[in-house]
């Protein structure tokens, strides 16, 4: 049809850079090119395009609502492309080239070294790089085509990891209630009851983490009293060291760092945070990702693989 845009991929791809960079010039450093060379093909784009795809200011570049829906597009592009090259790479090398892991912090404190060294001994020309990202960002990593895995969690509720990623189940902690050594309740035994601390001050956590804390706390019957935030579980630990608040953390953030004046009890009505495993459909065909996938799962109990619905 006359009508359908006829868009050059190279320049597409040139388009992406650009967003991403937040600049025309950042953008043309990044590619190595010029920036002329850099504004004729976004010029050439948008006369394809027949539509404004950028808004230029003194401060940089954002795309306009076309451009916003045409970026999904590129992320797309850019991905498949990704894919294409490392399974090339493959089939010249088993298990070598680079795989890009995005992993939530104390998950990458605890279960990603050991992975990476057992990965360095075994399949040396391979090179992992990895990136803290918390899962939503994670995510968006692994669908953008920026990382290869990305290692989540979720406490089994909304917030499961959903999409057309292909999700591995890797296990799971327990959550843990985190008190200053001077609580009533610190000398207690047994799991504690969260209604028992109704009246207390909380530290919250990263989203997903402050979601199940008023989930759980509801479930005891009230509303917590939040006064801090935070997603870094060592700050977390030291307000409540300080007898500032009390928080619930999970186990593995709990082995990650533990400060030592906190008590650390079970507590009832809460979650285990579930981890998983996510890439793209396909990737776990190229060798250097599967050695990573099989690497991570010897870290942590393994489950079956499924893929969620969109």
């Amino acid at each position: 049809m006359d009508d359908v845009p006829d868009l050059d991929p190279r320049r597409l791809l040139v388009f992406r850079e650009v967003v991403r960079a937040g600049s025309i010039s950042a953008g043309a450093r990044r590619l190595g090119w010029t920036q002329p060379a850099v504004s004729q093909h976004l010029a050439a784009l948008e006369r394809a395009a027949g539509m404004p795809l950028l808004l230029r200011g003194p401060r940089g570049v954002e795309p306009t609502e076309p451009g916003r829906a045409l970026m999904a597009h590129a992320d797309a592009v850019a991905a498949r492309l990704a894919d294409a090259s490392a399974e090339l790479a493959a089939f010249a090398d088993r298990a070598t080239g680079r795989v890009r892991v995005a992993a939530f912090p104390s998950g990458a404190a605890v279960v990603l070294p050991p992975a990476l060294r057992r990965l360095a001994e075994a399949h040396p020309a391979m090179r992992v790089d990895l990136v803290e990202a918390e899962p939503p960002q994670a995510l968006d990593l692994v669908r953008a085509g920026d990382a290869d895995l990305g290692l989540v969690f979720d406490y089994g509720s909304t917030d499961e990891p959903a999409g057309d990623l292909v999700v591995v189940p890797v296990g799971s902690d327990a959550t843990r209630l985190v008190l200053p050594r001077d609580h009533p309740l610190a000398g207690a035994s047994g799991p504690a009851d969260l209604g028992d601390l109704a009246d207390d001050t909380w530290v919250a956590g990263c989203p997903r983490c402050s979601a199940h804390l008023v989930e759980a706390a509801g479930a005891a019957g009230f509303v917590p009293d939040v006064r801090h935030t935070t997603d870094d579980y060592v700050l977390a630990q030291a307000l409540v060291a300080q007898g500032l608040g009390v928080t619930l953390l999970p186990e593995t953030a709990l082995q990650a760092y533990r400060h030592p004046d906190v008590v650390v009890r079970p507590a009832r009505r809460t979650r285990a945070r579930r981890h998983h495993l996510v890439h793209r459909p396909g990737a776990q065909h190229l060798p250097a990702v599967a050695a990573v996938v099989a690497a991570l799962r010897e870290s942590v109990p393994a489950g079956p693989v499924r893929r969620t619905a969109g």
